[in-house]
C-alpha cells in the first residue's frame, strides 16, 4: 500500500484587484458634457459684481467710478467727459493700472440715474470692456426701511 496525497483542483481564487475601467468612461462622459455646455454657461457680458453689507461704494484709489444722469451726461471720478473721449479715458486708467508693480485693474463702479436707459448703460459697460475694465459694480443708494407705527 502506498500512501500518496490525494490530488485536489483548486477553486477560483478571490480576485484582488479593482478594476478602473467602468469609472475612467464615466469620467471620460462627463468630461465630454462638461466641455460641451460650458459655453452655453457663459453670459454676454462678464461682470463681477461687489458683495457688500452695506450700500456704500469702497472707493479707493483702485476704482473709477462712472456716473450718468438723467440726461445722458457722463462723469469719470465726477468730471464731465464727453462721450467719445470715455473709451481713451478707460484705457488710460487700464494701462495705468497695469504697469504699476502688482497690475491689478481697477473696478469701474457704475452709477446710473433710474431714468437712464438700459441701452446706455450697456453701452458704458461695453466700453469698460473694450477698455480691459471687466471688474464693473453697480452702485445704488441705500433705500431706508419703511418705519412701522
Amino acid at each position: 500500500m502506498s500512501f500518496g496525497r490525494i490530488q485536489r483542483t483548486q477553486g477560483q481564487v478571490p480576485m484582488s484587484d479593482i478594476n478602473v475601467t467602468p469609472m475612467v468612461d464615466v469620467m471620460l462622459v462627463l468630461l465630454v458634457i462638461f466641455i460641451i455646455t460650458a459655453p452655453f454657461m457663459a453670459s454676454a457680458l462678464r461682470l463681477s459684481l461687489p458683495k457688500a453689507e452695506s450700500s456704500q461704494a469702497n472707493v479707493s484709489a483702485r476704482t473709477v467710478r462712472v456716473q450718468l444722469n438723467a440726461q445722458g451726461q457722463i462723469f469719470l471720478d465726477d468730471k464731465p467727459v464727453a462721450w467719445p473721449d470715455l473709451a481713451k479715458a478707460l484705457r488710460d486708467r487700464a494701462n495705468q493700472a497695469a504697469s504699476m508693480e502688482d497690475g491689478e485693474l481697477p473696478e469701474v463702479q457704475l452709477q446710473a440715474d433710474a431714468d437712464v436707459a438700459y441701452g446706455r448703460v450697456v453701452e458704458v459697460i461695453d466700453v469698460a470692456q473694450l477698455a480691459g475694465l471687466t471688474r464693473i459694480g453697480f452702485v445704488t443708494e441705500h433705500k431706508p426701511a419703511a418705519s412701522k407705527p
